[in-house]
């Protein structure tokens, strides 16, 4: 898959990355782009080679979050266009925070307004200590009303409260406080950083990573009741008996690599 806007490469490992290539307009995304995107997420989430999606932008900054003009031009679409609009918007969010393969959001200068969304829907977020965030809805008279549900689920709902409200650009290094992000290193560092994290995720059995992120989406905000209890149950029993779950024992125990890390 290739497009004008957004890159999409897969390498002999396995490792997707998924690079937004508009650097002149400092990666903002509008319609066109939300939909290549999405596309590049669903296509890397079934594709069977792919064990690791890498989302980044292109040049000095990771995103600017939505392209004013593209806003601008919503303002004449209808009630309903609007909604469609925005939907598919929340649609590449889900497509991210669903996906099976972890994500990793390498991140870099601005990521401002929707782009907040992106870093907040992946798995694992590692920005350079000139990375800086901005929930700048309420500047244009907005709210961050489609990525709210997964910058909550990160900020929390009092950090939340501050933030959405006066629109203060965070420093990485505050971001790293509040959770947006895991870690932040010097820019020279980003790329081995992630290439870091990469490797590691690659060690770990393919159908274990998807289990665990469903296992988190499914009891992450659920207290143990009885549902949850047997869900998780039914789960470690089946990866026990699974194929993957078989060759991760026999090769701890034997000491060799298991059959899913590429010598």
């Amino acid at each position: 898959m290739s497009d004008n806007a957004v890159r999409y490469e897969t390498d002999a490992r396995g490792v997707t990355r998924i690079t937004l290539n508009r650097p002149d307009k400092r990666n903002a995304f509008d319609a066109d782009i939300i939909r290549a995107l999405t596309d590049a997420v669903k296509l890397a989430s079934e594709d069977p080679a792919c064990r690791v999606i890498v989302l980044a932008g292109d040049g000095k900054h990771f995103s600017a979050g939505a392209d004013l003009n593209w806003m601008k031009h919503t303002a004449t679409l209808s009630a309903d266009e609007n909604r469609e609009d925005a939907r598919a918007l929340a649609g590449m969010l889900k497509a991210i925070d669903l996906s099976p393969k972890p994500t990793i959001a390498r991140v870099q200068g601005a990521a401002f307004g929707g782009a907040v969304g992106l870093v907040s829907a992946c798995d694992i977020a590692i920005a350079s200590d000139d990375a800086r965030f901005c929930l700048s809805e309420v500047r244009l008279g907005l709210a961050p009303a489609a990525i709210g549900p997964y910058v909550i689920r990160v900020l929390g709902a009092r950090q939340a409260r501050r933030y959405f409200l006066t629109a203060e650009e965070i420093s990485a290094t505050r971001a790293v406080d509040l959770g947006l992000v895991h870690e932040t290193v010097t820019a020279e560092s980003l790329d081995d950083t992630v290439n870091r994290l990469v490797d590691r995720l690659l060690k770990n059995s393919p159908q274990a990573l998807g289990a665990c992120k469903e296992l988190i989406a499914r009891t992450g905000h659920n207290q143990p009741d009885e549902e949850l209890i047997r869900y998780t149950a039914d789960l470690i029993a089946h990866l026990r008996t699974s194929d993957e779950g078989q060759e991760g024992l026999s090769a701890f125990l034997e000491k060799r690599a298991p059959s899913w890390i590429q010598e």
